[in-house]
Order: structure tokens, then C-alpha cells, then sequence
């Protein structure tokens, strides 16, 4: 165990860069088509998620989380757990890695290569949807690879809203949802809601959608006319589509249909705008495959920077 780096939160996250992160899912998606275990435990309000994912080529990442959003009420994170990455040679364990070191690259880089190939490239205001932890990894992503956009966020909670525009730069806070969705460019969504709380007549043309908070069979975070006026695309179709109720619940009740999901990750040539006036989404289901992909990339950047 000696020579199996743990890499902790900070001294990692110094080495890592947005941009390339997203370039490293891209160069992912063009190798074998990942083995992806999922399992799910509820204990309403809680879960128990384990990912397990394994490429050909790249090797094997388990993660193990638990989600207990009443931790935000006791001052404690509300997400918990651990990755190990297993070499794709022999199955010996490589590294330990910060859970949430990789959470936070992942989930946001997620949305961030979504918002590279479908957003405006001249899109300058950016809404961010509920003010916690994933809100705030937006925000830096975001900022990356649109350098010139400003910011609002939205919040249920007007305090967490207010704390979060004090801690970032130029940040404003919105007071009406559907005065800030009407006038935001790109829509970041990272909310614990069950009910849709953003509606498809407030979407403008041109909008692009980053649909990240919904990750149980329950939870939704936009409604069935929001779906059908835009053009559709996942992260992954098998960690999405039967799973998440963003877009199980309407497949089940014909609001949309399979074929109104254009693509995923694995078919990057078809994971583009058509022209500035369609309104696309992207559904952020964040699988194992893309916990191993941010592993691996933050394995190899520790290991460029060891002495």
C-alpha cells in the first residue's frame, strides 16, 4: 500500500485544468464503449449510489457515494464516499483519490464539454440554477471556456443564493426565476427538486440547457414542454434514459420518444448545434465511465508533477 498514492483534495485539484479535462472525456469516448455497473439503495431522502466502470484501454474506477441531503442542515457535506482506480493490466489498484476531488471534476466537466459543443460560443450571460456545491464548480468551469459571460444565480433560498454571489466575482442574484431563465444565454441546473421548477414556455431561442441536479427515478428539474421545443442529448444513454426521471418519466408517458434523443458522448459528431436559434439541453447523468475518465486524468497529472 506504501507506493499507492492517495491524492488528496487540494494538492490535486492545483494540477487540473478544465479545458483539458473535457478534451480527456472526448479522447475517452473514442476508445471501446465502457462496462458500466450501477446500483442504487433509497432510504428516503437518502441513497446509496455505487458506480463501477471499466474501459478497455483505460482500466477500472469503482466509486461508492452516499447522498444525505439533510446534511446541509448539520453543517456537513451531503455528499460522501470514495474512488479507487484498478490498472486495466493487471487489476492492481493504482490510486486512491479524493471522492470528491473527482466528483467535482467530473460533474462539471460533464456539463462543461455539453456547453463546448452546444452552446453559442458568443454566449454571454449564464444562469446558474440553485447555489450549492455544484453551482459553484459551474461557475469556474463555465468561466473557463467562456471567459466573457457574466453570472446570476437562482435559489429557493435567498441566503444560499446571497452567499454564493458574495464568495465569487461579478456574480448577481436573481429574485424571479423566469425573468432570469428568459434572459440567460446558457442554464445550469443543479438543484434537488422532484418537480420541474423551469418551464418551456420561459425558454428563449438559441438557450442552451445543462440539466445536472435530477439523478433519481422521482426527480425532475425542467417539465414536458421544455423537452419537446428543444433538441435532446445525454451524457450517456445508458445511465440517463432509464434511469433518471428527467427523461424516464416523459419516455414512459409519450411526452418524447428515444428518438428525440440525438446523441451521447460516444457519438461526438453528432453532438452539435445546428444554428444559433435552437434551443438545446443536455441531461448530466454523470456515470461511472466518466468518474474513471477523471481519475485517469487526474492520475496521469499527479504523476507529471511527481518529482
Amino acid at each position: 500500500m506504501t507506493n499507492i498514492p492517495f491524492i488528496p483534495f487540494e494538492a490535486g485539484e492545483k494540477l487540473l485544468d478544465w479545458i483539458a479535462l473535457t478534451d480527456a472525456f472526448a479522447l475517452g469516448h473514442t476508445r471501446p464503449k465502457a462496462e458500466i455497473g450501477d446500483t442504487f439503495l433509497y432510504r428516503d431522502p437518502d441513497t446509496l449510489l455505487s458506480r463501477a466502470a471499466w474501459i478497455d484501454g483505460m482500466g477500472i474506477a469503482v466509486k461508492s457515494a452516499t447522498i444525505f441531503p439533510g446534511n446541509t442542515d448539520r453543517g456537513k457535506p451531503n455528499i460522501n464516499g470514495g474512488v479507487c482506480l484498478y490498472s486495466d493490466t493487471d487489476g492492481t489498484l493504482e490510486a486512491i483519490i479524493d471522492f470528491h476531488l473527482v466528483t467535482k471534476w467530473k460533474t462539471a466537466g460533464d456539463s462543461l464539454l455539453a456547453a463546448r459543443r452546444l452552446a453559442r460560443p458568443d454566449s454571454e450571460h449564464i444562469l446558474l440554477v440553485g447555489a450549492g456545491t455544484v453551482a459553484r464548480s459551474l461557475h469556474a468551469a463555465y468561466s473557463a471556456a467562456f471567459p466573457q459571460a457574466s453570472f446570476t444565480v437562482w435559489s429557493r433560498t435567498p441566503q444560499s443564493a446571497q452567499a454564493l454571489a458574495d464568495s465569487l466575482p461579478d456574480v448577481a442574484i436573481a429574485d424571479d426565476l423566469q425573468d432570469a431563465v428568459e434572459r440567460a444565454d446558457i442554464i445550469g441546473t443543479a438543484t434537488m427538486t422532484t418537480e420541474p421548477i423551469i418551464e418551456g414556455a420561459w425558454l428563449q431561442p438559441g438557450q442552451h440547457l445543462d440539466l445536472i441536479g435530477a439523478y433519481r427515478p422521482d426527480m425532475r428539474e425542467v417539465d414536458d414542454e421544455a423537452l419537446a421545443r428543444a433538441r435532446l442529448f445525454v451524457d450517456s444513454t445508458d445511465t440517463t434514459l432509464g434511469h433518471i426521471g428527467e427523461l424516464k418519466i416523459p419516455l414512459e408517458t409519450g411526452a418524447i420518444h428515444r428518438d428525440d434523443i440525438v446523441a451521447d458522448y460516444y457519438d461526438l459528431a453528432a453532438f452539435t448545434r445546428r444554428s444559433d436559434d435552437e434551443i438545446t439541453i443536455c441531461k448530466n447523468g454523470g456515470g461511472a465511465h466518466l468518474d474513471l475518465m477523471t481519475s485517469r486524468y487526474i492520475l496521469d497529472q499527479w504523476r507529471k508533477a511527481a518529482p
